[in-house]
């Protein structure tokens, strides 16, 4: 892999590791100070339960124990509105999304979201629980815990906004399904979704959501709502390593429901390599990919459905918790749209700068070949080249994983090789994700970001 050289001057490497070291220090200091007390309105977090009304007696949402270090279990950014739900959004239903751990532990935390709504959103019953099997509507037996927002089981979320919930005493295991299930009785559209989830869920009629035998959900549905990150307290991992990018990263064609996106694959692979006594960092990862995905541009409204790379960097990687690696797959779709080589590559630098400034390690990825793909041309492959070409020189990123030259065709370098082509000829097949997993080298997850950029 090739990697970026620090470029310290004037200094010792003995003065440069001490100051590096401290500068660290205070940027994670810093950055923790800001992730609890955020307030902003692009969705980022903001309401600490203080909008709650209303409360439950009982219920079991006794907080953890402190032991162990907040990671993000699973992710899913915001896209947009959904169609059809502008003037009801989900009321009057339960909404069961189904969700892929990465990691376990002892404790957990979700976030939801109102950023595409109009309105304020009532959310008055909440819950989370293991699933009994996977992709299974039905909650393990004793799993089943009812979450609170600021004490109060009612939370209402403004619009633009998001909420945080209080921390719940669950076991969960690494590689296991969760079911976080939310119930609004009143009105808010549209509902914020995550739509290409590549997983079914689950909705109900009427407030299920404590309901452990899921008969109530008979209606499936292919997208994620409101609910954006699942945290836990673990003892299995120390940090977080976010995988940003596009429908390549979002797994837009792997088989559904069977977690075969490329981050899955790479997740399965880290956790193996530490359990098998490996010397690689204790690391979950989270996926937050978006179908579509530009590095520059945002599609229509306010807010931006489909926000770009730069607007939702701060959100979907630098607020998660302990984040120690960035892995960036984005710029295809920028390509595609007409962007020159030098304007992609002044977006890249500009979001690997964010994550240095937190302390963030950066892995990024070539781009990948999209030849016989309807939108590909001489010259847009001439910018995909240039783009790949500053990449492996090693003047973008900290380190790089060369998605481009492990699945592209040797023989057909414009293209992907036969058995890693979902058929479309731009996204890869389950075995091409599966290969991306495998590319990534997990020494590159260690190391300090330089000392400077």
């Amino acid at each position: 892999m090739t990697k970026r050289r620090d470029e310290g001057v004037g200094v010792s490497p003995t003065q440069q590791r001490a100051l590096l070291s401290a500068i660290i220090t205070l940027i994670v200091v810093l950055s923790v100070c800001i992730y609890v007390g955020a307030s902003a309105g692009d969705g980022s977090r903001a309401d600490d339960g203080k909008n709650s009304a209303g409360s439950r007696s009982g219920g079991n949402s006794a907080a953890p124990a402190s032991a162990g270090t907040w990671v993000g279990a699973w992710a899913a950014a915001p896209v947009g509105g959904e169609t059809g739900t502008e003037r009801t959004g989900m009321a009057g239903r339960s909404v069961r999304n189904l969700v892929h751990t990465s990691a376990g532990g002892t404790g957990a935390r979700i976030t939801l979201s109102n950023l595409y709504g109009r309105s304020p959103l009532t959310l008055t019953h909440a819950s989370i629980a293991v699933a009994a099997a996977h992709n299974n509507s039905a909650a393990a037996e004793g799993t089943m815990r009812r979450l609170t927002f600021g004490g109060a089981t009612s939370v209402t979320i403004p619009a633009g906004r998001q909420t945080l919930s209080d921390a719940v005493r669950l076991q969960v295991p690494s590689g296991a399904d969760l079911l976080v299930t939310t119930y609004s009785p009143t009105a808010s559209g549209p509902a914020t979704y995550h739509p290409y989830a590549r997983q079914i869920s689950y909705l109900a009629e009427g407030d299920h959501a404590e309901d452990a035998t899921g008969t109530p959900y008979r209606e499936r549905t292919a997208v994620w709502r409101y609910l954006t990150a699942v945290d836990v307290l673990s003892d299995q991992a120390d940090g977080t390593v976010v995988a940003f990018g596009d429908s390549i990263t979002d797994g837009s064609t792997s088989t559904e429901s069977a977690n075969r996106r490329w981050p899955d694959a790479f997740s399965q692979r880290l956790r193996a390599a530490v359990a098998a006594g490996q010397d690689v960092p204790r690391y979950s990862v989270v996926n937050e990919g978006i179908s579509g995905n530009q590095i520059l541009t945002s599609l229509t409204g306010r807010p931006a459905m489909n926000q770009s790379g730069l607007v939702r960097f701060t959100r979907d990687v630098l607020g998660r918790p302990n984040v120690k690696v960035v892995v960036i797959d984005l710029g295809v779709n920028d390509v595609l749209h007409g962007a020159q080589a030098d304007q992609v590559l002044a977006g890249l630098r500009t979001l690997v700068r964010q994550a240095h400034a937190r302390g963030i390690k950066v892995i990024g990825a070539t781009l990948m070949p999209f030849g016989n793909y309807f939108r590909y041309t001489a010259a847009r492959e001439t910018v995909r080249q240039q783009v790949n070409a500053a990449i492996r020189k090693g003047t973008v990123y900290d380190a790089v994983v060369d998605f481009d030259k492990a699945l592209r065709d040797p023989y057909a370098p414009r293209r992907f090789a036969s058995e890693y082509d979902s058929g479309d000829h731009l996204h890869p097949s389950d075995r091409g994700y599966r290969k991306m997993g495998r590319t990534i080298d997990l020494a590159d997850l260690e190391g300090a970001v330089p000392a400077q950029l």
